[in-house]
């Protein structure tokens, strides 16, 4: 069985995909951002690159990916640096290395640093554009998008299908940014019905 690694979004606890991995079961790791949110930091991390670094280290064998939000850059890097590893990719409401200003989303930096105010400020440093290199990616992917997410909008999900060779988008009626948390059931049963395509 194929082990799933699942990434969160900058709040950085692995508890939030606990409710979706529960559902479905196997092989898992709930992987949390050091720094992040109200995760311990680590002197090592210190970078978005060095949580892709971290999942990396975590990659020996065909594993799947599952991200929420800045999660799905880090995926998306990681994949890019182990695409023969990555059996199949799945990003939730993710940036995903698309420009999400360019596509109505909006700013998420003030308020996270409202929320936390001690995570650590690399977080809020600009990501770089990955589209030209995404183009590459030929992994199955499966986009789960929100429709009234005003972080990631439905035209970030967009952008990625199109970039990404062999993805498909499913789009959630009343989802919003922590939808995975909240339409735990849905999600599950799109990402079950994605990975267990041959």
């Amino acid at each position: 069985m194929v082990k799933t690694l699942y990434l969160p979004g900058a709040v950085g606890n692995a508890q939030f995909w606990h409710p979706v991995a529960e559902r479905l079961g196997g092989d898992y790791e709930l992987i949390s951002w050091p720094g992040l949110g109200e995760e311990p930091a680590c002197e090592h991390i210190n970078s978005i690159d060095d949580l892709v670094d971290m999942v990396c280290e975590k990659i020996s064998e065909p594993v799947n990916l599952v991200a929420q939000s800045m999660g799905g850059y880090v995926a998306i890097k990681t994949a890019l640096r182990h695409s023969d590893k990555i059996q199949k990719l799945v990003l939730t409401v993710a940036s995903g290395g698309v420009e999400v200003a360019d596509l109505g989303g909006s700013n998420w930096r003030g308020d996270y640093r409202e929320a936390f105010p001690k995570a650590a400020r690399w977080i809020e440093e600009p990501t770089l554009d990955l589209s030209d290199a995404i183009r590459q990616l030929t992994i199955p992917a499966l986009l789960i998008w929100g429709d009234q997410d005003p972080i990631s909008p439905v035209a970030v999900g967009e952008r990625l299908n199109k970039l990404l060779p062999n993805s498909h988008l499913e789009i959630i009626a009343g989802g919003d940014h922590d939808l995975a948390k909240f339409h735990d059931k849905t999600v599950a049963a799109l990402i079950k019905d994605h990975l267990n395509k041959t």
